[in-house]
């Protein structure tokens, strides 16, 4: 079975499909938790349709910290559920379901007091490697060990002597986030489900009392859609309570939006083989290796403005810098600042006034007949969310529907990378590319850079780097749009590649030839190309203004100083 390429042309085709007839389930919202829940659905057998009002991630699931994991800190709150389950998953993705896509990583964790501490925290790791080997799905990393100072500096010269007197290090997992959500969308359309980015639910079809589907304009077309479904499932994240609010019902539960920002810097900034995790006073700090830079993160503050673009203030920035600081011997600058990115997590409020303490559980509630709703939750326990979210579904569907098997389901792209990355250095004699651009395609498209190197091969001139982005090819720009769903400059810089956090310039150089390489695939004259590059410089510069300012207020002001799409 090929995998699905999702164009221009499959965009409209499956558009004018879900119109056609009426669906087993439509889902709103294609961040990670809609995306599992599409292919949760179709893998039941269910006809599935999938809309997202803008790009596949361009909420919570382009902007979190890219990590698969446990979460350490939830077994201090005595969660033990969550980590367990979250371990179970960790381990899957790792070992069966995308190991293209998701890496283990290690942190050191530093020790800052004699004796009781690594006894207490070398007592919650080792539970930590216990609770992920009891499920089966933890023989994929290795465990965790303690380390003298002297070891501990030799892993991370990065580290003042003083602010540490030992270590544990131990392993959790990473992806790319917004690669994960496009590769799951692709593996939905796989296996059948009808797939739309930029199509905006602006209303609910009401029988009754009865939700039997879904209004929705094509945001990018102007036309509108009626899309029938026996049920509706609402996976919208931060935006919840405002997609509840078209049904005219009061919800069962609310989500509060917690932000996190994190800082991008060069690899060279600081000198560790490892990833750190450090307490602060409210939370964890992670500083994590991300190719060719690191990723410092997070804050964990409400949030009540803007959905669509959450700001970084230069009190968040600040923040970050001052706590990671505390440990380094070589402190970071504002100069050392590549990247800024800033997050939404969608949290069930109700249990504290602290959005650090509010719940990472997740709901499932079925407010009206027709209509599913999952909220909460985190990154990692993506698929037992969709599970649980059609599971409720199935309830009200008078037909037998088969149990859930996303759990033996792997993403495209993983069938078959490991033979391929056996192979890289033989395709890279094949293909005249240097073996670490075949390691990079291997590990962002999986079994699927094959169809990269097709395009290379039959246009010699996208086997070469794009400017201004020297780790990416010009094919991969190409690629995102034919394939991948990129309907927009922005969608291609900030989520199918990761340039506009990991240049300086964030993007601004490589804008104008990404542009050019796009127009063919989608049609674009020279004025949408100039569209295109104007709407994106001018988001960059919105970006870097607010995070001058001195709080959210000011941030969210500036950062609205730019459009959100660049009109066709």
């Amino acid at each position: 079975m090929k995998a699905a390429t999702l164009g221009p042309e499959q965009r409209a085709q499956a558009l004018a499909a879900m119109a056609e007839g009426e669906l087993d389930i439509l889902v709103v919202g294609a961040g990670v938790v809609g995306a599992g829940t599409a292919l949760d659905a179709m893998t039941r057998g269910l006809s599935t349709g999938l809309v997202e009002a803008r790009d596949w991630a361009s909420g919570t699931s382009s902007r979190s910290s890219k990590l698969i994991h446990g979460g350490l800190r939830y077994l201090e709150m005595l969660d033990f559920a969550l980590v367990r389950e979250a371990l179970k998953e960790r381990g899957l993705l790792l070992e069966r379901l995308a190991p293209h896509l998701v890496k283990p990583v290690p942190f050191l964790y530093p020790l800052q007091h004699k004796g009781w501490e690594r006894l207490y925290a070398g007592s919650g790791v080792a539970l930590y490697d216990a609770m992920s080997m009891a499920r089966g799905h933890g023989r994929g990393l290795p465990t965790h060990r303690h380390l003298s100072r002297r070891h501990a500096l030799r892993v991370a010269p990065c580290l003042k002597k003083d602010a540490l007197v030992g270590a544990l290090q131990y392993y959790d997992a990473q992806m790319d986030d917004a690669r994960y959500v496009a590769t799951l969308v692709r593996t939905a359309a796989k296996y059948g489900a009808k797939v739309a980015n930029r199509a905006r639910v602006t209303g609910f079809l009401r029988e009754g009392e009865r939700v039997v589907g879904a209004r929705v304009q094509d945001v990018e077309g102007g036309g509108e859609y009626e899309i029938r479904a026996r049920q509706v499932v609402n996976a919208t994240g931060v935006w919840t309570d405002d997609t509840q609010a078209m049904v005219g019902e009061r919800g069962q539960f609310h989500v509060r939006a917690s932000k996190g920002i994190h800082l991008v810097v060069p690899k060279d900034r600081i000198n560790s083989t490892t990833g750190l995790i450090l307490r602060t006073e409210k939370s964890v700090l992670f500083v994590i290796p991300w190719g060719r830079h690191w990723i410092v993160g997070t804050t964990d503050t409400e949030w009540d403005l803007d959905k669509a673009h959450p700001a970084a203030s230069s009190a968040d920035i600040d923040y970050l810098l001052e706590h990671v600081n505390s440990v380094l011997g070589v402190p970071l600058s504002r100069d050392d600042v590549q990247g800024v990115y800033a997050g939404l997590r969608p949290l069930l409020a109700g249990e504290s006034d602290a959005t650090s303490k509010l719940s990472r559980e997740h709901t499932v509630a079925h407010p009206v007949p027709g209509l599913v709703v999952v909220a909460g939750g985190k990154y990692t326990t993506y698929r037992v969310m969709a599970k649980d979210a059609v599971d409720e579904a199935v309830h009200a569907l008078d037909q037998r529907v088969a149990e859930c098997v996303t759990e033996d389901v792997p993403l495209v792209g993983a069938e078959g990378y490991r033979a391929l990355w056996n192979a890289r250095a033989r395709i890279a004699a094949r293909t005249g590319l240097h073996v670490v651009r075949i390691e990079h395609l291997l590990n962002r498209y999986g079994a699927l850079a094959q169809e990269v190197l097709e395009l290379i091969a039959a246009d010699t001139g996208l086997g070469a780097p794009l400017g201004g982005a020297d780790d990416y090819l010009r094919a991969e720009i190409v690629y995102a749009a034919s394939h991948e769903g990129a309907r927009h400059l922005d969608d291609v810089l900030t989520r199918r590649t990761r340039i506009s956090i990991e240049t300086f310039d964030r993007g601004t150089r490589s804008a104008r030839e990404a542009a050019e390489l796009m127009a063919p695939v989608l049609g674009w004259d020279k004025d949408q190309v100039e569209r295109e590059v104007a709407h994106y410089e001018k988001r960059v510069e919105a970006e870097r203004e607010s995070q001058l300012q001195p709080d959210d207020l000011t941030a969210d002001a500036a950062r609205l100083g730019a459009p959100d799409i660049a009109p066709l």
